[in-house]
């Protein structure tokens, strides 16, 4: 089986997400792990790739010296994942976009749509694919409630909520943590905390589900921790394209929550809600019946669920299975790409840069709306207009 060689930016030892990223990329033996730049610190980046097992020539010190390393090689890497501080994104995936390299951004994608558009237009005149690691959307259940919406089950969407909402940074005592304070910086997150670290998944979430796309929006903001110059509490309303109501709160201040990331969305006839911590099970509701449990891996779901689905019925499912459906689709479009052949459209349900703009648009079109004390602004990235 042909595999492709892949790297990784940022991600390194004791990083939240990088472990998360390496078991998703390695599950199906589409990829392997074959370049890294995986620290701020180049010794420390060198020394933590080797003992992961990459060649001594490609543990890099920092990513310029991995684009260099791996720009000009017969087996270079046919895509790296981008997993440092928001405000360091878009530099690096522009320079491995314009070398030709794939890429998979982690979240929000850029700190300014002007960015997040130029990533989108970069990508497209190198042919190349820049995805955003919205993972959660890589759930069994999350794809099969989408095509659940899309086949018709509960009737026109009228409404659809969305939270995603955790305690753990509400301890003042760890203002000076490192992996809590960059989130709160302006200089390293952007304009925006708690809504651009979390708030956009549930955001991109409920367009994923619903098929449709947010248009204007009001947003509140707090900051309930004293000192604190971005939110870490936000709650943002907002109308989609097709005339939806959307409702949505974010925190990380919410002690007791752990990885509230949940959806509900409310048709005409039915009504379906899920939750990121039970991911098992989709709960359905037709109107004038019984609610029903839907449960990962039974028979008779979507294709998309059964494609999306890893472990058999009854047994848990993790978050790093989710993003592993991230790479598949990818891996399997890339060698689609390679092949000459068209990739099956079910591959195609990957995150885009078009959905990162978006994701930035409303970033700064809820910072704008929370400044105007919660004023209705339009969402909607400048050039999808």
């Amino acid at each position: 089986m042909t595999r492709l060689n892949w790297g990784m930016v940022g991600g390194g030892d004791g990083s939240q997400i990088g472990p998360a990223h390496r078991l998703a990329a390695g599950l199906d033996g589409l990829f392997t792990f074959a370049a890294g730049a995986l620290d701020h610190n180049p010794a420390a980046g060198r020394a933590f790739g080797q003992k992961l097992g990459l060649a001594a020539d490609r543990a890099y010190g920092d990513w310029r010296e991995m684009l260099a390393g791996e720009r000009d090689r017969a087996d270079r890497i046919a895509l790296v994942t981008v997993a440092t501080p928001n405000a360091t994104h878009y530099e690096i995936a522009k320079a491995f976009l314009e070398a030709g390299i794939n890429v998979l951004c982690e979240k929000p994608m850029t700190v300014t749509e002007a960015e997040a558009e130029d990533l989108v237009l970069t990508a497209r005149r190198m042919g190349c694919i820049c995805a955003v690691n919205y993972g959660y959307t890589g759930y069994a259940l999350v794809r099969h409630m989408r095509a659940m919406v899309a086949r018709g089950d509960i009737g026109r969407v009228r409404l659809v909520v969305a939270e995603f909402a955790h305690g753990h940074h509400a301890n003042a005592a760890d203002a000076d943590n490192p992996r809590v304070r960059w989130r709160y910086d302006p200089a390293q997150a952007g304009v925006s905390a708690q809504f651009a670290d979390c708030g956009i998944h549930a955001l991109h979430m409920a367009s994923f589900v619903t098929g449709d796309e947010v248009q204007d929006l009001s947003a509140d903001f707090a900051s309930c921790l004293q000192g604190r110059v971005l939110e870490d509490d936000a709650m943002v309303n907002f109308r989609t394209q097709r005339g939806t109501v959307g409702r949505l709160w974010t925190s990380s201040v919410a002690i007791g929550r752990q990885h509230g990331l949940t959806i509900q969305v409310f048709g005409e006839t039915g009504g379906l809600r899920w939750a990121q911590e039970q991911p098992n099970q989709l709960y359905y509701m037709p109107l004038g019946g019984r609610l029903q449990v839907i449960e990962r891996g039974e028979g008779n779901l979507s294709p998309e669920a059964d494609r999306a689905s890893r472990v058999t019925v009854g047994h848990a499912e993790g978050m790093p299975l989710a993003f592993g459906n991230i790479y598949r689709d990818l891996g399997e479009t890339l060698l689609a790409r390679a092949q000459g052949r068209t990739p099956d459209p079910a591959v195609r349900l990957f995150p885009t840069a078009e959905d990162g703009l978006r994701s930035i648009a409303a970033i700064h079109a809820a910072v704008r709306s929370a400044r105007e004390k919660g004023a209705w602004v339009d969402a909607r990235p400048a050039m999808m207009r």
